[in-house]
């Protein structure tokens, strides 16, 4: 695969940055990492700059409201937009990154056409409602029930780790429609207003002291079957797309910021004398290599994604096993360089340390991530 860029591509480049230029001055200051309402509407601002600019959806289909851009494109803006310190999609990163993608490779043309442009536009945010209590890493033994009255869906059950749940709109949510089928057959997909009745909404504090993740509880709620994505029973599969583009595509802007803070924490070094440490340096140096090779996985994932239809294939669990160790290693290190800084919550460095600990359990832990890649790469038996 040429991994280079055309004349062309870096004629996108060029007036991309300009825009970035003239834009990113005039944006409000952040609000508190605390203040998730301020936050919903600081992204959501900053989503609607991108839409009018014609920079929303710039990798999506064209009949989903995107720009049918290529994957280069896409990367190029990727490494622009972290590059010049722009903001992240934030409190709808599953709107954009998880649901989307989703429901433009498997909604209808109606469904499409209702929840595709508000994501774009910067109008609604999505939340995730698939792991449980009982149910993490063994997803399909999800307990929380559906039942058919008429034209809807009567749900009651509880969701865990649902992201942006406090300011979302919509749910992706995974439910049992079928209790006598095996557990991968009998679950369905289903888009969940989140001001329905019968919804409650608790948050959840991390180690850092944020509040990003809430348990939901649903007592009853009626979801229209019409919210229904797929087929009845058939939500395995369509998670199963859902999860490709968490972990092959949705993690893409992180390694571009990875690389960002290697070179601060090298700027770092050089300040407070730790450069001076061989070892260190090496540590460094390594991961640079690390982070220049997952990016060149992710070119490969999302060239191959384009190639059989836009949905990421099992490479995106490769580039997931590697990138959550690689994370964690390049925080490990900020700690050396930081020494007793590192331990102060007040600096963005320890927060991100602490985030990354999850890395190697959110979007499917390593351990599963292993098993995809030795039975769908490797073609070994599935373990007993």
């Amino acid at each position: 695969m040429d991994l280079s860029y055309a004349d062309e591509d870096e004629e996108f480049r060029a007036r991309l940055r300009e825009w970035l230029g003239e834009v990113l001055p005039g944006l409000p200051p952040k609000p508190p990492a605390d203040d998730w309402p301020g936050r919903r509407a600081y992204d959501l601002g900053w989503q609607r700059l991108l839409y009018d600019a014609g920079y929303a959806g710039l990798h999506w289909p064209v009949d989903a409201g995107g720009r049918g851009a290529t994957p280069t494109r896409q990367l190029i803006y990727l490494e622009e937009t972290e590059q010049a310190g722009a903001p992240y999609v934030g409190a709808n990163f599953v709107g954009l990154l998880h649901a989307g993608p989703t429901i433009a490779a498997e909604g209808s043309a109606r469904q499409r056409a209702r929840w595709l442009p508000p994501v774009l536009r910067g109008e609604e945010v999505w939340c995730q409602g698939f792991s449980e209590p009982d149910a993490g890493s063994d997803l399909a033994s999800l307990r929380t029930r559906a039942w058919r009255d008429g034209d809807d869906y009567v749900v009651s059950g509880s969701k865990i780790w649902t992201s942006h749940a406090e300011v979302a709109d919509w749910c992706e949510l995974l439910v049992r429609t079928d209790t006598d089928a095996p557990k991968h057959r009998g679950i369905s997909w289903l888009a969940m207003p989140m001001d329905a009745p019968g919804i409650t909404v608790r948050p959840l504090r991390t180690l850092a002291g944020s509040a990003e993740f809430a348990e939901v509880f649903l007592d009853e709620v009626r979801v229209p079957v019409a919210n229904r994505i797929g087929a009845e029973n058939d939500g395995w599969r369509v998670t199963m797309v859902t999860l490709s583009f968490e972990r092959g595509t949705a993690f893409v802007g992180e390694v571009v910021a990875c690389r960002r803070v290697l070179g601060e924490l090298a700027r770092e070094a050089r300040k407070n004398g730790r450069w001076d440490d061989v070892p260190l340096r090496r540590r460094l140096g390594r991961l640079n290599a690390e982070f220049r090779a997952l990016w060149r996985l992710t070119q490969w994932n999302v060239s191959e994604a384009e190639r059989v239809g836009g949905v990421p294939g099992v490479g995106g669990s490769v580039f997931k096993l590697r990138y959550s160790q690689a994370r964690q290693e390049l925080y490990d290190a900020a700690a050396e360089v930081l020494g007793p800084e590192a331990l102060d919550l007040g600096r963005r460095w320890t927060v991100d340390r602490l985030s990354s600990l999850s890395y190697t359990i959110a979007a499917g832990t390593s351990q599963i991530q292993r098993n995809i890649v030795a039975e769908r790469i490797l073609g070994l038996p599935k373990g007993r």
